[in-house]
């Protein structure tokens, strides 16, 4: 068992990284928009413990630490020039790219770290904590829920403009193909399947593996480049206060 005092540490430690991670990146770089976002719902989640929302505070902190560690060692292994998990590639890949907008950047970041890393982050947990998964549901529950919050404001906040604009911006239709809420839930079926497998090495392996493949499959298709919004005057969207307002 780990002690929750440890894990509180952790959370300080993940968070102190997200922050830095903020401070370094340039402001339209593609993962410090995640990044942004993500610090953003950690803090949030952070601040549930601490109000004791949470019906079991030291498995949500085990899975809030477990969770942003899946994402951390990704931006670790792209430091270090290894290859991330599939299901981060294509973020990494097109962090700089002129034709992708910033809330195309930060819904990659959320396909690739509710799509695969949190059934991982849940398994993770459950080893850590020697429970079941039905034992973290609830905690699981509530972290879903913090992002569907969110996912309003992170499109309001990173696609600004008059309605109607954004009815006819092709972003508005790429976008449409993917939910967050429906993730979520594949996320929760995900882990209970790699938990049931554990016992099978070999085939938790490959669901894991196959996992990741898909994710990063719809993580390349999130990040298509598009054109200038209609009516933006054939400038690229500005990266602003367009990105930095998810973060206060």
């Amino acid at each position: 068992m780990v002690r929750c005092e440890q894990v509180l540490t952790a959370v300080d430690g993940v968070v102190s990284r997200m922050r830095a991670l903020d401070a370094a990146l340039p402001a339209r770089d593609g993962v410090a928009v995640f990044n942004r976002v993500y610090l953003a719902v950690t803090e949030a989640v952070d601040r549930r413990i601490d109000a004791g929302r949470f019906r079991d505070s030291r498995a949500a902190i085990a899975l809030d630490v477990r969770f942003a560690e899946r994402y951390l060692a990704a931006v670790d292994a792209v430091s270090r020039e290894r290859r991330p998990p599939a299901c981060w590639r294509p973020l990494f890949q097109f962090r700089r790219h002129p034709g992708v907008r910033p809330l195309q950047f930060a819904l990659a970041g959320i396909n690739a770290h509710i799509g695969h890393d949190l059934a991982l982050a849940v398994v993770d947990t459950c080893r850590t904590l020697g429970c079941e998964p039905v034992d973290l549901e609830d905690e699981f529950d509530q972290v879903g829920e913090l992002l569907l919050s969110l996912e309003d404001r992170i499109r309001e906040e990173l696609t600004p403009g008059p309605e109607l604009l954004r009815i006819a911006d092709p972003l508005t239709h790429l976008l449409g193909a993917w939910s967050l809420e429906r993730a979520r839930d594949a996320a929760w079926t995900a882990a209970r399947a790699l938990w049931a497998l554990r016992g099978l090495p070999d085939v938790a392996g490959e669901f894991t593996e196959r996992l990741d493949t898909a994710v990063g499959f719809a993580g390349r298709m999130l990040l298509t480049p598009l054109p200038d919004r209609p009516g933006s005057g054939g400038r690229a969207q500005s990266s602003g206060s367009s990105t930095g307002a998810i973060s206060s």
